[in-house]
């Protein structure tokens, strides 16, 4: 028999946003730790869906069923996270690439790297290079962080990645880039990015060791 979470990583997984919802709900009437919600399920069963998408068994518009699902939950989880207000870990200007409207990827690791002790200076999305440039500038950002869900975008990742060394900031300022589409061998070897980060997970883990060597 199933637990409630993994019940409610199936749900993530085939879109079923009532169930999803419902699991969810109980769940936090259950006074599951709201930190075992997210990692166990939602992030697990968005995982798993993006490891899908990457074997080509589903699409995009399957994708973002399950997506939007799981923000969903995460709206009724996000309230009862403890942010940790007392630590300032640096500051991290992220957006998704010109070219590309998805943001379920993004919205997901500014809210674990707020919750860690992050500032957080989201750009949106369809953001062109020299805007990721100016705004890293002006907040001092320790980190930028590149996110594309389409291989459509990769160009731009590249394109943004090149921008950002180009300028002032230089190799100052790390680089990390994540979403479904992308590969530590393209992040890394052909942009020239600091860091890949296959989920939103990852991607917080990665950007709290760039800060930790800064220090």
């Amino acid at each position: 028999m199933k637990s409630d979470l993994e019940e409610l990583k199936d749900a993530v997984i085939s879109g079923k946003l009532k169930d999803a919802v419902a699991l969810t709900r109980k769940a936090v009437d259950n006074k599951t730790d709201p930190g075992k919600i997210i990692d166990h399920a939602l992030i697990a069963g968005l995982n798993a869906v993006g490891e899908r998408f990457e074997k080509k068994e589903i699409f995009v518009p399957e994708m973002m069923i399950s997506a939007r699902t799981m923000q969903a939950c995460m709206d009724i989880v996000k309230p009862l996270l403890k942010t940790d207000a007392d630590r300032n870990l640096g500051t991290v200007v992220m957006g998704t690439v010109f070219g590309d409207l998805h943001d379920i990827g993004k919205n997901l690791t500014k809210l674990l790297l707020e919750t860690s002790g992050f500032k957080v200076i989201d750009l949106g999305e369809n953001v062109p290079p020299d805007v990721f440039v100016t705004k890293a500038k002006e907040n001092h950002a320790q980190v930028i962080g590149l996110s594309s869900l389409l291989t459509t975008g990769d160009p731009y990742v590249e394109e943004t990645v090149k921008a950002i060394r180009n300028s002032t900031l230089g190799k100052e300022v790390k680089i990390i880039c994540g979403g479904a589409a992308m590969t530590r061998k393209f992040v890394i070897d052909t942009c020239g990015a600091d860091a890949y980060a296959k989920d939103a997970a990852e991607g917080v883990s990665r950007m709290k060791e760039m800060v930790k060597r800064e220090i």
